[in-house]
């Protein structure tokens, strides 16, 4: 007799069907796994076996064998562990088959038979509903599942034992309920920025249409200040939002305690940051920051210290919105829709262009600086303005001379419900913000006047904008239009739009 135990495998942050089947038959005592088992999943028997006696079941003296179906796909992870001791279990008869029948289960279990946490729970959760299956894990990922829905049967259990209880009716686990995330501290507030009026005009601007930032200034100018800042002005992750966002946070095992938080995602990974690290990759290929900060803002310090490999390798997420990673028997895809925030200093030195300095090595040590970023790389960031250093006078002015994030947030909330409705209107019911929209639909959105288009002619031609270029114009002068509560792009928008993509380098 085989008996079977519903689970899951990851790809991405997909979750996939896995029939865990038992057999126990005579034969030379052995616990044997099949189906492409990774490490982890091959050291499950052990803990299988030590968590079965520490419950006080015992194995027959005959062999068992356990079959992860498909047998053809990889499975990686300690989530095996659960369903695997859930078969054995009702293949001995310690718990009735046809109570597994309905559920999924996934966990690892511990050498005492207590239930630990794993990650990939609310996917998980999410495609046992969609089976119309419960779905059992351990006690700490109870808060984590319930976020999959209301209707959804959890049996969440301390230990072994405790689940043996439950599935046989002797003491009933109370169904989890879902945890929000409270955060302890509020975000820095762009208050405290003093000074810096383009800097924070153009935060604001990339806020509102989601645009990618680029900050060049010398040290102490306050870019990652102002980088730190971005968070506060951003509007909550609405619920579609939220649930891709707290997929890929399960996946990667962040979500502390189960709980979610509607705040954007924030990450500042180092300039030492390998390419797996930053887009994702390594052997079980697990989701890079750029899809970590999915939703959320991707702010890179210190730009040209990145490797070029590893910043050209982010080129292809910023365009397309996904992190695609290919191996020999997979091809993994995270969503990676980030709003690149980016800061650098104009030379090596870091003073190259301020008043009274002058660098031994002149405009060279500024251009080969600056060369480490590739075009391609640059052309995909739609905002560049200098951040020069803070004078004096802005220093000793008063805290309230400058603009809160609160009256900044309110601003580009507005304007991202006009361009919420706009996209409504026009069908993009998937869009919300200009910088995700497509170059057909810009275009459609902008329709410049004949002033406008004779001023943006002018710029290409003597700028030699590309075709991406030329549409990320557009996109921040239709943000800059929302931000004044104007329907149409004028001329004033995309002069202003121009200045920010012309003002620094190449386009």
């Amino acid at each position: 007799m085989v008996t079977r135990v519903a689970t899951v495998a990851f790809e991405g942050i997909e979750a996939v069907p896995v029939d865990v089947q038992v057999q126990i038959a005579p034969g030379h005592p052995n616990f044997i796994l099949v189906g492409l088992p990774d490490k982890a999943v091959k050291e499950s028997g052990e803990r299988v076996r030590a968590a079965l006696f520490a419950s006080g079941i015992g194995l027959p003296p005959k062999r068992i064998t356990v079959n992860l179906a498909p047998a053809d796909l990889p499975k990686e992870g300690s989530h095996y562990d659960l369903p695997i001791a859930l078969g054995v279990m009702a293949a001995i008869g310690a718990i009735p088959q046809d109570a597994l029948d309905g559920y999924l289960a996934l966990g690892e279990l511990g050498l005492d038979g207590r239930l630990a946490h794993v990650g990939g729970v609310l996917p998980a959760a999410i495609a046992a509903q969609s089976r119309d299956l419960g779905l059992i894990c351990a006690a700490p990922s109870g808060p984590e599942a319930a976020w999959a829905g209301e209707n959804l049967d959890i049996v969440a259990a301390e230990s072994l034992l405790a689940l043996a209880n439950h599935l046989t009716g002797h003491q009933r686990a109370p169904r989890p309920l879902p945890a929000r995330h409270v955060p302890g501290a509020a975000l820095p507030d762009l208050g405290e920025v003093r000074g810096q009026l383009v800097a924070r005009r153009a935060l604001e601007v990339a806020a509102a249409g989601g645009h990618n930032l680029l900050m060049i200034g010398p040290p102490g100018a306050g870019k990652s200040m102002l980088a730190a800042r971005l968070p506060s002005i951003l509007p909550p992750l609405n619920p579609r939002e939220l649930l891709d966002v707290s997929m890929i946070q399960s996946i990667a095992g962040e979500l502390v305690g189960g709980a979610i938080s509607d705040r954007r995602p924030f990450r500042a990974p180092h300039h030492s940051a390998s390419m797996a690290a930053l887009v994702g990759g390594g052997l079980r290929v697990r989701p890079g920051e750029v899809s970590l900060a999915h939703n959320g803002v991707l702010f890179l310090d210190e730009l040209p210290e990145f490797a070029p490999g590893v910043l050209d390798s982010l080129r292809q997420p910023l365009e397309s919105g996904e992190t695609v990673i290919a191996r020999a028997n997979a091809r993994i895809s995270y969503p990676s829709r980030v709003q690149l925030i980016a800061a650098m200093n104009p030379c090596k030195c870091g003073l190259a262009g301020t008043p009274g300095h002058t660098c031994r090595r002149g405009a060279a040590c500024a251009h080969d600086y600056q060369a480490r970023v590739s075009g391609p790389f640059l052309d995909r960031i739609d905002i560049r303005i200098d951040v020069p250093a803070v004078t004096a006078a802005d220093m000793i002015a008063p805290a309230a001379a400058s603009e809160s994030s609160a009256s900044v947030a309110g601003r580009v909330a507005a304007a991202r419900d006009r361009q919420r409705q706009r996209f409504l209107e026009h069908g993009a019911t998937a869009l919300h913000t200009n910088a995700a929209a497509g170059p057909s639909l810009i275009e459609e959105l902008v329709n410049p006047d004949r002033e406008s288009q004779a001023l943006l002619l002018q710029a290409a031609e003597r700028f030699n904008l590309s075709a991406r270029a030329y549409h990320r114009v557009l996109k921040v002068a239709r943000t800059l239009a929302d931000l004044a509560g104007s329907d149409r792009v004028g001329r004033p928008h995309i002069a202003e739009a121009l200045s920010y993509r012309l003002n620094l380098g190449p386009a």
